[in-house]
């Protein structure tokens, strides 16, 4: 199966950093920086989904949304900008974007609105597959404690069924991993997935979201716009983060999930829709229906299946299988040699509370990685508490200058993409020669321009020395 594709509308360094992630996921990308480059790309590529800055020299992403009005399978486009402002948002959001956000771009958040890809499988991935029985299609949930045992036997036993379920636990546990699990044991698993964060959004912006408007129902609103419960249709909606929706629209919520029909904004027409709904919540909903913040009778209808997520600390021996699974991960993506922990390491990190579960475990585990470069993870590589990294740690000859083939000056790179596109490899390949070319060949400066380590800068060039560039 081919790689699913994305176009990114943006300058290179605002991207560069997702590159290893987005690769390795089985993605491939284009980048452009006007209209015409990104209209040939969508053209001859189909990409799965768009990502825009709202301005680049010569192009608004305005215009963008205009060509995507007047065509039904246009892709879907999400703007993000490192500015943002709630009236640009309104704006865009209505004149059709998928959704808004705040750079910068963190790839877990951009692979929660793409469609599932399909990667050939490695080794490591087969063996990982057969061992835990919640791998499906790109959801991988890793453990064997008895808590989350319970809730993935329990998941996948009313996946099949039309019943609304509440996830419930705290924040990093993997609550929208769980959502897309039960979706895609269920029979809508070839239909759309489709998540929303209740809490991103002020209320009138979500409620045209969830619920869409018709053209001329308010000001701005220039176009008819399908809300994500009509996308949804035969498929699912996760609400993520329910229990911040506004009371108001609790109630118009309620609607739909009892009668199966909606009011866009501004209509008169009542349409049918059949959509299984997800819904998480970090809140006690208990307290919160005691506190009048949510609506009892909701409540009770998205409660039908509750699943509690247990947080990382109660689940035992996990901890050292999630760490070891994402080191695993992480050294596979920067290209680097077998790792393993130290005891020092197993000690600290089974004695820690982990209040931020599996998400703080993943982000300490890629920090060791990057650290340790090879060999041996000691309890020094967290940098807990911002501890001191010695001097004498860094990597020797980091700094030793290093010679740069072809200069990439003024215009170079642009008169380089041709037709306003080129693949991220190649834009990688060439964002690292004018990192090196703008610090006169110094690699901790160039790496600290570019946003990656100096272990990472390394290994690229490396790389590149062995697909026969010449680079020293």
């Amino acid at each position: 199966m081919p790689s699913r594709k994305i176009l990114f509308l943006a300058p290179a360094q605002a991207v560069t950093r997702i590159f290893p992630q987005l690769k390795e996921d089985g993605y491939e990308a284009g980048l452009a920086e006007n209209l015409p480059g990104a209209l040939g790309y969508i053209k001859k590529s189909a990409p799965d989904m768009i990502f825009s800055r709202p301005r680049l020299p010569g192009y608004r992403v305005e215009d963008l949304l205009a060509e995507a009005a007047r065509d039904p399978s246009f892709p879907p486009v999400v703007v993000f900008t490192d500015q943002g402002a709630a009236e640009e948002a309104q704006r865009l959001l209505e004149l059709g974007a998928r959704d808004y956000w705040l750079e910068p771009l963190v790839w877990d958040k951009i692979a929660a609105v793409l469609p599932l890809a399909d990667p050939l499988p490695t080794a490591a991935d087969k063996t990982r597959a057969a061992s835990s029985p919640a791998a499906l299609k790109g959801v991988e949930i890793i453990g064997k404690h008895p808590a989350i045992a319970r809730v993935l036997a329990l998941a996948k036993q009313v996946a099949r069924s039309k019943a609304t379920v509440l996830i419930s636990g705290d924040s990093g546990t993997g609550k929208e991993m769980v959502a897309r699990y039960v979706h895609l044991n269920s029979e809508r698993a070839d239909k759309s997935f489709i998540a929303i964060n209740c809490a991103a959004l002020p209320e009138h912006l979500l409620e045209s979201e969830l619920f869409g408007h018709e053209k001329g129902s308010f000001t701005g609103a220039i176009n008819r716009k399908l809300g994500k419960f009509e996308l949804a249709d035969k498929g699912t909606l996760f609400l993520d983060e329910i229990s911040e929706m506004d009371l108001g629209l609790q109630a118009k919520l309620l609607r739909v999930l009892q009668e199966g029909e909606l009011d866009r904004v501004g209509g008169v027409e009542t349409i049918k829709v059949d959509v299984r709904v997800l819904a998480t919540t970090n809140r006690n909903l208990h307290e919160w229906v005691e506190t009048g913040k949510f609506r009892q009778d909701l409540f009770f209808r998205l409660n039908v299946i509750p699943l509690r997520l247990p947080a990382l600390r109660e689940r035992g021996e996990d901890t050292l299988v999630l760490a070891r699974y994402f080191i695993e991960k992480f050294r596979r993506q920067y290209t680097l040699p077998p790792l393993s922990l130290s005891q020092e390491a197993i000690d600290w990190l089974t004695a820690y509370d982990w209040p931020g579960n599996v998400r703080e475990l993943q982000n300490l585990m890629e920090r060791a990685v990057l650290l340790a470069g090879g060999g041996l993870i000691q309890k020094a590589h967290f940098l807990l508490d911002e501890a001191f990294w010695p001097e004498e740690t860094a990597p020797a000859g980091a700094d030793e200058p290093v010679a740069v083939p072809v200069p990439l000056r003024g215009d170079a790179l642009e008169q380089f993409m041709g037709g306003g596109v080129m693949t991220l490899h190649e834009m990688e390949r060439i964002m690292i020669m004018r990192g090196l070319e703008q610090t006169l060949g110094n690699r901790t400066q160039a790496a600290e321009l570019l946003g990656i380590s100096v272990r990472t800068l390394r290994n690229k060039l490396n790389e590149y020395r062995s697909l026969g560039m010449e680079i020293p």
